[in-house]
């Protein structure tokens, strides 16, 4: 009985063990093909400029844009170019890349004045009206990755800024029109003006909301790193004192993150909403009588909460805005739950227990509402490695590679968004972009140099 319960554990050990050896070499097999497929093309994103883009400039993919140069797009896929110029690039390549990367902060910023607002895209054929719309305090614009941008070419150059001095005016200008124009004075945080070119179009803390009433958790994340990055850029420029204010008000965005969108009780971060009504000793004579509405108790919050599973919560552990005792719970209670983030094919964009749950193809706007990105994973996937949840990072990373490796072996190609349990795309062939940031993956697990976004 002894021998036969012995024989049957080590059958069982042995199947697990080919199982697991038969998974690795299915990964790796999948890494080569994304690698050759990646690599034989990478410097279709290379654009000389002309027209309205006055420089050379990245676009996000060979395959699906034109002459068009897009905000966050262009920030992601510089990141990815340079994890293969370092898997594969020659010294020559490395220094060719620099005028286009440069390129991509310069054409907008050659748009900045004095009120620093700066478009989302420029393409080719832009008019001044596409550039700059009429009440540019009352739209979106670009995203606050600008400055994390030139902080990683500027990085990426041994710290020379000095291509960027002449311009850094306008940059200053770009982050403060947002604490001027995009930020809620009492909670501290910052809010889109409207739910148009967000970049994660359709996330219900902001799909078809009331202007100016979203105080996204992905915003103010992007937001922190950005200030990070002024106060690097002052430094390599030796403007300390201007890098100290930045500083400032990075401490005051953290804490005003840590304040108004994290929940205890759920363990994690969410967005708040800001559409309150105002606090004003206004007449009311609903009840028959003429008296001072609610003043004996008015309300002495400044936002709610909204208890909306999204997946850039997990944005706080990208930027370090997150405790380490916070990163925990999120972990263990949002990202391994498979009720809600964690599918075979990675993360969740939303919570799969939200009713807005949907998993349909669409564009314009693109769908965010749970199909699996690539930009979403890897994001998450840089948190978990940035607080040492090694396990689940490795988890994650391979669960990317093994989606976008099927996809290359059955269509050629990548694509924009994926069906969570399948990984069986879900629109538009062809997408590049973001998704080469799949290679950064691939090289922090096989431990080589890895190419971090600033």
């Amino acid at each position: 009985m002894i021998q036969k319960n012995i024989l049957l554990i080590l059958a069982i050990l042995i199947n697990f063990f080919s199982a697991q050896s038969q998974e690795k070499d299915a990964v790796s097999d999948y890494i080569s093909i994304i690698k050759s497929n990646i690599y034989k093309d990478y410097k279709g994103m290379y654009r000389k400029g002309g027209g309205s883009l006055v420089y050379p400039f990245l676009t996000p993919g060979s395959n699906q844009y034109d002459n068009v140069l897009w905000d966050w797009d262009s920030w992601l896929s510089n990141i990815a170019l340079r994890q293969i110029l370092s898997d594969i690039g020659s010294q020559k390549d490395k220094q060719e890349a620099i005028k286009y990367e440069q390129g991509c902060v310069l054409n907008f910023l050659h748009y900045g004045d004095w009120d620093g607002y700066l478009p989302i895209v420029i393409w080719e054929d832009s008019k001044p009206r596409d550039i700059r719309p009429e009440n540019i305090y009352n739209v979106n614009m670009h995203k606050p990755v600008l400055a994390q941008h030139a902080a990683f070419i500027t990085q990426t150059n041994d710290g020379d800024a000095e291509w960027l001095r002449e311009k850094f005016y306008h940059l200053q200008a770009f982050v403060n029109n947002y604490k001027s124009h995009h930020r809620n004075q009492a909670t501290g945080l910052y809010y889109w003006q409207n739910d148009v070119a967000i970049g994660v179009d359709n996330d219900p803390a902001t799909f078809f909301r009331p202007e100016k009433s979203s105080a996204s958790i992905y915003l103010n994340c992007l937001m922190y790193k950005e200030l990070e990055a002024m106060v690097y850029l002052a430094k390599q420029l030796n403007q300390s004192a201007i890098g100290a204010e930045f500083a400032n008000d990075a401490l005051a965005l953290k804490a005003a993150i840590q304040k108004n969108c994290w929940d205890e009780r759920d363990g994690f971060f969410y967005s708040v909403d800001l559409n309150l009504k105002p606090i004003d000793n206004h007449q009311d004579t609903t009840l028959g009588r003429s008296f001072i509405i609610h003043s004996g108790y008015p309300r002495d919050y400044d936002c709610l909460i909204q208890r909306i599973g999204v997946w850039s919560g997990f944005l706080a552990l990208w930027a370090g805005i997150a405790t380490p005792e916070q990163a925990d719970r999120m972990v263990k209670e949002h990202y391994s739950n498979t009720k809600t983030f964690n599918a075979a094919s990675g993360v969740r964009t939303l919570s799969k227990m939200e009713k807005m749950y949907s998993l349909r193809a669409s564009a314009n706007p693109s769908n965010w509402r749970g199909p699996v990105w690539g930009i979403s994973n890897y994001m998450v996937f840089k948190g978990l490695e940035k607080y040492g949840y090694k396990k689940e990072a490795s988890e994650l990373a391979e669960k990317t590679i093994k989606m976008f490796g099927k996809d290359f072996q059955k269509n050629g190609a990548l694509h924009e968004y994926y069906e969570p349990e399948t990984g069986e795309p879900l629109l538009n062939k062809g997408f590049q972009n973001w998704n080469y940031l799949v290679l950064n993956m691939i090289a922090w697990l096989e431990n080589k140099k890895t190419v971090a976004e600033f």
